[in-house]
């Protein structure tokens, strides 16, 4: 007998393919169906999105399980013969009302404190380990007026930060300085806006200014800088060299104390152990204190995949060496802020939430068996009358201890 739950939505991957999901989501409806929306960015990705939709049909044997997203794109007819898939959906059409039979959900589900706002896709980049391009095509933008009423509409609906997401987000046309200026002068209501992963070469003047001296702009960047060597970024055809990473980071955190975030490959083919030391050295040089660190995998059809390997053992003890000399650089930021004071904006359950510079607080005073059930305030305004643990609630929060991933803090 086939079941009568509501849809699940599955992601994968990236802050973009979460915005994905919140839209497919509303489509759906009361459909008995479980949607995987999978990532394809590295072979491990890939395997995961298949363990995913193992899993799926395991805890749904009844239901219509569907994939998408950019690792169906790369391997449609893979992911199609599997005995689990009832249907694959392309990139391209899983956004698209009629793919879901055009049935939105009868009562829009509440929203999360914070919310993902897509406003960019694809990428017109031709790195040489990157299969992306090939399951999001060339980079498009969404139009900024398109863009303000849909941030509108995700603070009228209980938002209290909004991330601006892209697969290419510094390319957005026409500049992402205008882009974040339009939502601010747009949504004045909008409390805090936040920035996904940006390219340090394409920080112009007005986006550098919005980032150093704007208060509702969250002081955080995540950079894609891939690596700390200048030949390997060559020849990963990274349109930055390793000084001028280093000289925007600089000139950022001279204006505005700003926690970087980096996503950085180990062992790209030929990288020697010099170049390998240069990018460890790059935590300290860009004082990054939250590292998205890959082993270097093949994907096939890309130049990189041709390249001399480095290997795969050596590639995935390099990578346990950055992330262990990261998290040794995370756990003594962390312990820094001991004793100082953050805003955070409370997260389901309602004992946690992310402070401006996106260090992770638990609330060890958190103690509201009933906030679940709280509504959120209508608009910023009211923020300050709302009940203490309440979700969306934008708190003062004083740190009193730190753990090896996140902050503890109480009520300042």
């Amino acid at each position: 007998m086939l079941s009568s739950r509501s849809p699940d939505v599955i992601t994968l991957g990236c802050r973009l393919n979460l915005a994905e999901s919140e839209t497919i989501r509303g489509l759906v409806g009361a459909e008995d169906m479980v949607v995987i929306n999978g990532c394809g960015v590295t072979n491990e990705a890939m395997r995961q999105t298949r363990v995913a939709v193992r899993r799926a049909r395991r805890d749904r044997p009844g239901a219509e399980i569907v994939v998408t997203g950019c690792a169906s794109e790369m391997d449609r007819t893979g992911f199609a013969a599997m005995p689990e898939v009832d249907r694959v959906v392309p990139n391209a059409a899983k956004l698209l009302p009629a793919t879901w039979g055009a049935f939105p959900n009868r009562k829009p589900a509440r929203r999360h404190a914070r919310a993902f706002l897509a406003v960019q896709n694809g990428c017109d980049h031709a790195c040489t380990f990157c299969a992306i391009p090939s399951g999001r095509g060339p980079s498009r933008s969404e139009p900024i007026g398109r863009i303000v009423a849909a941030a509108a509409d995700l603070v009228a609906e209980g938002a209290r930060e909004i991330v601006l997401t892209g697969v290419d987000l510094t390319s957005y046309e026409g500049g992402l300085g205008a882009l974040v200026e339009a939502v601010l002068v747009g949504v004045p209501a909008l409390p805090r806006l936040r920035l996904s992963s940006l390219d340090t070469i394409e920080i112009d003047d007005r986006l550098f200014d919005l980032i150093t001296g704007e208060p509702r702009v969250m002081p955080h960047v995540h950079l894609s800088l891939q690596a700390g060597d200048d030949l390997i970024l060559k020849r990963m055809k990274r349109r930055h060299l390793r000084a001028e990473a280093v000289a925007m980071v600089g000139r950022l955190k001279a204006k505005r104390d700003i926690a970087v975030g980096a996503d950085l490959i180990a062992g790209f083919p030929t990288e020697d152990a010099a170049a390998f030391a240069n990018t460890l050295a790059l935590l300290d040089d860009c004082d990054i204190v939250q590292a998205h660190v890959f082993p270097f995998s093949p994907r096939a059809g890309t130049p990189a995949a041709r390249m001399p390997q480095v290997a795969p053992a050596s590639a995935k003890a390099r990578a346990a060496q950055l992330r262990a000399a990261a998290s040794e650089r995370r756990q003594a930021w962390l312990a820094a802020q001991i004793g100082t004071e953050h805003r955070i904006v409370v997260e389901k359950p309602g004992d946690r939430g992310h402070a401006e510079n996106f260090a992770e607080v638990r609330l060890a005073d958190a103690a509201w068996p009933d906030q679940a059930a709280k509504a959120l305030p209508a608009d910023a305004t009211a923020l300050s009358a709302t009940t203490s643990g309440t979700i969306g609630a934008i708190r003062s929060v004083r740190i009193t201890g730190a753990a090896p991933d996140h902050l503890i803090g109480i009520s300042a």
